[in-house]
C-alpha cells in the first residue's frame, strides 16, 4: 500500500541576491523623494541642504553597520525586532517591534498618499481617494502574486527613476554653467549658505533621515536572501552608501539652481526648479518620475510589512492563524499584505502632513537599539575576541546620534509616538499576564 506523498509546508523562497536586496532597498528609499522633500529641507538648514544630507548619510552608515552585523548573526526575517529580543531582552525587543511595526504599517499609506496628492495636482478632477485606491490595488496584486514579479517590476521602475534623478542633475548644471560659468559649479554654498546654523542643519538632517529608511528594510528579507550571512550586511551598507551619495548630488545641484531656502511654496520647490531648468517638458517627465518612484516605494515598503507582521505571527505576537501563515499558491504571507491595504485606505481621510508626523519616531526607535543590540551583543561575546571598534564604538556613535535626531522631531511626531508605545506596553502586559511571562520568543534557527 502505498501512502500520498506529503505536501510541503509554504514557505519563504530564497531567491534573492545583492542586486535584489539593494533594488529593493532603494525603491523603498525612493531616491527622487530627494527632490520630492528639498524644498522642505532647505528652508529648515536655510539653504544648506546638502550638509543636512551629508549628516544623515553619516548617521545612517552608522547605524547600517550594526544593522548588517545583526543580520549575519541571525538571518530570519524580523529585523530590529529580532536583534533586540535576542541580545537585550524579549520584552524590550517586543516594544521595539512594536514601534517598528508603526513605521511599517503606516509609510506605504504615506507613500500612496503622496504620489496620490501628486497626480491629484495635475489632474484636479479625478479625486485622490481614485489614485490612492489604483496605487493600493496595482501594489497589492504584485506583492500577493511573490517577490520574483515584484523583483522585476521593481528593476524596470527603478532604472526609470533613476533617468529622471540624473537628468535633473544634468540640467541641473548646464543651468548653472550658463548663467554663471563653469566655476559656479565649484561652492560651498550648498553646504554653508548664509545665515545656516548647526541646529538648523541637524534639524533638517532629522527630516532627511526620513529618505533613508530603506536601507533596514532590506534585513527582512533575510529568509528569502541567497547566502545571507553575506549578501545582507553587503547589501544594507550598499543601500545606505548609495543612497546617501545619491542624495548629496541630487541636494547639492539643485541647490546650486536656487541658493537659499526661500519658496513660494516649499513642498512643490523641486517641481518648479525643474521646469525652470527644463520648461514644462521636463516639468511632466519629472512628475511622472516622482509618480513611479512613489510606486516602487510603496511596493517595496508593503512587502516589508507583511514580512515583518509574518515574522510577529509566527512567533505568536500577533495571532498565528492569521498573520503566521503563507498563502500555499503564492508562498507570500497575505494576510500581511491585506492588513497594509486595508490601512493604506486612510489616505483617502488624511493630509500628508498628519499621516507623516510620527512614522520617524518608529524608525529612530529602531535604528537606536538595533546599534545598542550591537553592544549587548559584544558585552556577552567578549571571550570571542570580537573587534571593539566594529562592535562598541561604531554602534555608540550610531545610537548617540539616532537619539538625537529623535529629540529634533516635532511635538505631535512625540506624542503620537509615546501613544502608540503605551497602546503596545498594553498589548505586552496582556501579552506575558502582567509581566509573569515572557512574551512568545521566534525561533531564530529555521531552516536556511
Amino acid at each position: 500500500m502505498t501512502t500520498a506523498p506529503e505536501i510541503a509546508a509554504p514557505h519563504l523562497t530564497r531567491t534573492l541576491g545583492v542586486r535584489s536586496l539593494v533594488l529593493l532597498g532603494l525603491a523603498y528609499m525612493t531616491p527622487i523623494i530627494v527632490l520630492g522633500i528639498f524644498g522642505v529641507v532647505a528652508e529648515t538648514t536655510s539653504g544648506a541642504s546638502a550638509s543636512a544630507y551629508l549628516v544623515a548619510m553619516a548617521a545612517m552608515l552608522f547605524t547600517a553597520a550594526s544593522y548588517g552585523r545583526m543580520a549575519a548573526t541571525y538571518p530570519v526575517a524580523g529585523s530590529a525586532y529580532t536583534y533586540v529580543r535576542r541580545t537585550i531582552g524579549d520584552r524590550i525587543g517586543f516594544m521595539v517591534g512594536w514601534a517598528v511595526l508603526l513605521d511599517y504599517l503606516f509609510l506605504p499609506m504615506v507613500i500612496w498618499l503622496i504620489g496620490a496628492a501628486y497626480l491629484n495636482a495635475q489632474f484636479t478632477s479625478v479625486p485622490v481617494a481614485v489614485w490612492v485606491l489604483l496605487f493600493i490595488a496595482l501594489t497589492t496584486v504584485l506583492n500577493i502574486i511573490g517577490l520574483t514579479v515584484a523583483d522585476r517590476a521593481n528593476f524596470i521602475l527603478m532604472v526609470a527613476q533613476f533617468l529622471v534623478v540624473l537628468l535633473f542633475v544634468v540640467l541641473s548644471v548646464v543651468s548653472v554653467a550658463g548663467d554663471h560659468g563653469g566655476g559656479a559649479l565649484f561652492t560651498l554654498s550648498p553646504f554653508n549658505h548664509t545665515g545656516a546654523t548647526f541646529s538648523g542643519v541637524t534639524a533638517g538632517a532629522a527630516i532627511a533621515a526620513y529618505s533613508f529608511l530603506g536601507f533596514d528594510a532590506v534585513t527582512t528579507f533575510t529568509e528569502e536572501a541567497i547566502e545571507p550571512r553575506r549578501t545582507v550586511p553587503r547589501a544594507v551598507l550598499l543601500v545606505a552608501l548609495i543612497g546617501g551619495v545619491v542624495f548629496v548630488l541630487v541636494s547639492y545641484t539643485t541647490q546650486l539652481v536656487h541658493p537659499g531656502g526661500d519658496f513660494t511654496d516649499s513642498s512643490s520647490a523641486a517641481h518648479d526648479i525643474a521646469v525652470k531648468i527644463g520648461g514644462s517638458l521636463f516639468g511632466a517627465v519629472f512628475l511622472a518620475g516622482l509618480v513611479v518612484g512613489q510606486f516602487t516605494s510603496g511596493l517595496a515598503a508593503q512587502a516589508s510589512a507583511s514580512r515583518l507582521m509574518y515574522a510577529m505571527g509566527r512567533d505568536g505576537v500577533l495571532p498565528r492563524s492569521v498573520f503566521g501563515r503563507l498563502s500555499r499558491r503564492f508562498s507570500s504571507p497575505v494576510a500581511g499584505i491585506l492588513l497594509s491595504a486595508l490601512v493604506g485606505l486612510l489616505a483617502t481621510f488624511l493630509d500628508v502632513a498628519t499621516s507623516t508626523s510620527f512614522i520617524n519616531f518608529g524608525a529612530f526607535v529602531a535604528f537606536s537599539c538595533v546599534n545598542l543590540s550591537v553592544i549587548a551583543y559584544y558585552l556577552r561575546h567578549r571571550a570571542e575576541a570580537l573587534n571593539p571598534v566594529r562592535y562598541l564604538l561604531l554602534p555608540l556613535i550610531g545610537a548617540a546620534v539616532c537619539v538625537y535626531l529623535l529629540f529634533q522631531l516635532d511635538e505631535h511626531a512625540i506624542i503620537l509616538g509615546l501613544s502608540w508605545a503605551a497602546l503596545g506596553l498594553c498589548v505586552l502586559l496582556y501579552l506575558t499576564r502582567g509581566f509573569t511571562t515572557s512574551p512568545p520568543e521566534l525561533a531564530v534557527d529555521q531552516p536556511e
